[in-house]
Formats: C-alpha cells, sequence, structure tokens
C-alpha cells in the first residue's frame, strides 16, 4: 500500500467516525479565532473558551485592542499561561492589522506569518476555517497520527505539513486536520494509542508496534 492510497484510506475512515469536524475553539468572526489560537499555545482548548468570553467583551473590535493595554488584556488571559508574552502578541497583531491590513484579517499564510506571534499552523487554520481554502493544520496530535500512519517520516511541523499537502486532497485537507485532532484526543493518544477501538487499525502500520519500535504481545 502506497503513502496516498493509505491517506485516503484515513481520510474516508475519519470522516466516517467524526463526520461533523471542526475547530473546537469558540469565536465569532476572523480576528477572534485569531487571537484565541494564539492563546492556545501550551493551553487547552477548554480553557480559552472559559477565558474568551470575557476578553471578546472587553474588547468587541479590532479597535478596542488597538486602544487597549498590554496589562489590561493580560489579566484577562491570565489563567492561558504565557499571558505576558501573549498579550504583546496580541496587541501588536491588532495593531499591524489596522496599520498594515486596513483591519483585515489576511488570506494567505505568507501574510498571516508576518503578525506578531502567528505562525504556519495558526496561518493555516485561519486560511482553511475561515476563507475555506486548502489548509494543514500541523497541530501535535496531526504530527503524531500521520507519524504513525506513515504518511510522513519527521516531527518537523513544516515538513509534515509539506508530506501531507502532497498526499491530500486539498478540498479534504482541513477537515482531515481538525480530525486528527478528534482521534488524537479519544482514540489515538500520546501515552497510549487504543488500536482495539480505531477505525484506521486495519491499515495502521504502527498497530501491534510500540513507540520505540518493538512488537507487543498480542492481546488475548
Amino acid at each position: 500500500m502506497t503513502k496516498q492510497e493509505r491517506a485516503l484510506l484515513a481520510v474516508e475512515a475519519l470522516k466516517q467516525a467524526y463526520p461533523d469536524a471542526g475547530c473546537s475553539l469558540d469565536y465569532q468572526d476572523p480576528l477572534q479565532l485569531l487571537i484565541s489560537t494564539r492563546l492556545a499555545a501550551q493551553c487547552t482548548d477548554a480553557r480559552v473558551n472559559q477565558v474568551t468570553p470575557a476578553l471578546f467583551a472587553r474588547f468587541p473590535t479590532l479597535e478596542a485592542f488597538c486602544a487597549g493595554t498590554e496589562e489590561e488584556i493580560g489579566e484577562l488571559i491570565r489563567s492561558c499561561g504565557f499571558y505576558r508574552i501573549k498579550a504583546r502578541d496580541i496587541l501588536a497583531c491588532c495593531k499591524m492589522l489596522r496599520d498594515r491590513f486596513g483591519g483585515r484579517v489576511p488570506d494567505t499564510v505568507e501574510e498571516l506569518i508576518t503578525l506578531p506571534g502567528v505562525g504556519r499552523k495558526t496561518a493555516n487554520l485561519i486560511v482553511g476555517d475561515i476563507y475555506h481554502k486548502p489548509a494543514v493544520v500541523t497541530d501535535t496530535h496531526a504530527i503524531r497520527l500521520s507519524n504513525r500512519l506513515g504518511l510522513t517520516e519527521t516531527d518537523v511541523p513544516h515538513r509534515v505539513e509539506a508530506d501531507l499537502r502532497a498526499l491530500l486532497p486539498p478540498e479534504e485537507s482541513n477537515d482531515f486536520c481538525h480530525r486528527l485532532v478528534l482521534h488524537g484526543r479519544a482514540v489515538c493518544s500520546a501515552r497510549k494509542a487504543d488500536c482495539a477501538a480505531c477505525c484506521i487499525a486495519s491499515f495502521c502500520p504502527r498497530v501491534g508496534v510500540g513507540e520505540k519500535g518493538e512488537k507487543l504481545p498480542k492481546k488475548g
């Protein structure tokens, strides 16, 4: 079986298992998703969703954020961790959106990664979820599962992104990455892969193999 054949099987299997795949961050507009994704770095989406209602109530528009201060933003996002750095990036990002992009969140990865605190993962999420263009979001789940499936052989995010772009139908790539997140949380976790409950086990090359490559004893 080729990598592409395995990728297509995974697309269909995960689509059946998780038909309603989507971003787990709560947002109302492109700016809110951009800011929420920055907050989600080294923080759970659940925690971000607890913090953002008060943040967006205080700063409902780009102009409101630009008129704010790092200190005030930081106090509202403190529980997300690394709040000083995140507050600095959020304020600088909003000011750049105002001054360089006319107040609009860009629709290309190349433009988005020029914003403070925005890397390729965040940029791809915006491009895919907001603008509905082909995108590959390589978070930890996507990287781990892509390696376990044999679709890539690296943990470098931009290389995993390139490998997946070469294998996935463009129209499926964004939802596929969302489904990898759901599957990684529910079944194929970093600590233990529950192969018995896995919808892609029948064609996964890691089934019955430990993380260090050792063969595992068969159950029963």
